[in-house]
């Protein structure tokens, strides 16, 4: 098998190549730093566009936000990118991007603004420095004061579920909302809708399959269930229950990212993986993985894995059959790559890139 290339997001300046070989000729599997692609500050997450995977994007996390343009293999490696065009993101820390075949729709966290750029997969790449805005709704203040003072879009998916039409999913940590947005007649995206969850429970991410909705609740440490019908029917609460079983849950603790790799035959069984930041247990974070044998709405709690990383914000799975998953410490531990074992419902570290090689990683994108 030829090795892998792995984009790594930041809390540095740069965005990281690094060379995944999981068959060296001799000896383990082996993770290396192939180039340091300097960008700005913060380039905390990546996505590349649909059409054109050397075209990757990235957002800087800063108050008066960017929107970057990477161009990688222009002298014929993948090693180093170069940046291509840049742009103000609409709003301030850009912490989230979704790049469709001509827009990245942008979320600014502490604005609680989405946005949007015209783009093209050739010169000069973004078409306009005037970016299109719409400022998220904001009732009130929140449980968590600290956290929820204002509107936090912090992800924007597509809904996987909804065949007919592109609907947006957008987890709003700060209003305790996900929004559902399609575009209006004028191709501009508008709130259609969106589902209430727990005071202060803070929604970051989502994911879905078959008629779910998983949520991941970063302030509580919690995965919220719903039933997820068409619109205008509303979804239904199945459940909402802890991400790790250690309880009572440390005030210092939250969850961050949500995994549900589509089942294959390496990996018939569907799981959902979740990372807990800031554990203070010996061994570092964890990784708690979820059985859907029971049905889509009764996620069990069948697997903690430490990592020995602090403050898992990103990861990513990739590799045949998803059997890799690429995980980061952004204050501490670097990046290390797992297999899946016992048919998913395990992890076990195989290869890792120490922290002076990689600093502050916040997300991965294989390439």
């Amino acid at each position: 098998m030829a090795p892998l290339t792995i984009l790594v997001a930041s809390y540095t300046d740069s965005i990281y190549t690094l060379s995944f070989d999981p068959t060296p000729s001799t000896g383990s599997p082996t993770l290396n730093l192939l180039a340091r692609t300097l960008v700005g500050h913060h380039p905390s997450w990546i996505a590349s566009h649909p059409s054109n995977k050397s075209l990757v994007y990235t957002g800087l996390e800063q108050a008066d936000g960017e929107v970057v343009a990477i161009k990688y293999g222009r002298s014929g490696t993948v090693e180093g990118g170069d940046v291509v065009a840049r742009a103000k993101s609409g709003g301030a820390y850009p912490c989230t991007l979704l790049v469709t075949e001509d827009e990245p729709i942008i979320g600014n966290y502490a604005s609680g603004t989405i946005a949007t750029l015209p783009i093209s997969t050739y010169a000069p790449y973004i078409l306009s420095p005037n970016p299109w805005t719409l400022s998220m709704p904001f009732e009130h203040v929140g449980r968590n004061k600290a956290r929820q003072s204002s509107s936090h879009p912090h992800q924007i998916v597509f809904n996987p579920l909804n065949q007919t039409e592109n609907e947006l999913l957008v987890p709003d940590l700060g209003a305790d909302k996900v929004w559902r947005l399609t575009k209006r007649g004028d191709c501009k995206w508008s709130i259609c809708g969106h589902i209430d969850f727990e005071a202060g429970g803070g929604p970051r991410h989502v994911a879905a399959r078959g008629t779910t909705l998983y949520t991941l609740l970063e302030l509580t440490s919690k995965l919220a269930v719903h039933t997820f019908p068409p619109l205008p029917a509303p979804p239904t609460l199945l459940t909402s229950q802890f991400t790790l079983s250690a309880l009572p849950v440390p005030d210092i603790m939250l969850a961050a990212e949500i995994l549900l790799p589509e089942p294959n035959e390496s990996f018939p069984e569907t799981f959902i993986y979740t990372s807990n930041r800031n554990d203070p247990h010996p061994e570092g974070d964890t990784i708690a993985i979820f059985s859907l044998a029971a049905g889509e709405g009764q996620p069990e709690l069948v697997n903690e894995v430490h990592t020995g990383l602090t403050h898992v914000r990103g990861m990513a799975f990739g590799g045949d059959d998803d059997k890799y998953l690429v995980v980061g410490g952004a204050e501490g531990g670097g990046v290390k790559v797992f297999e899946r074992i016992d048919g998913g419902r395990g992890l076990e570290e195989i290869a890792k890139l120490g922290e002076d090689v990689v600093g502050c990683p916040t997300g991965f994108l294989w390439y």
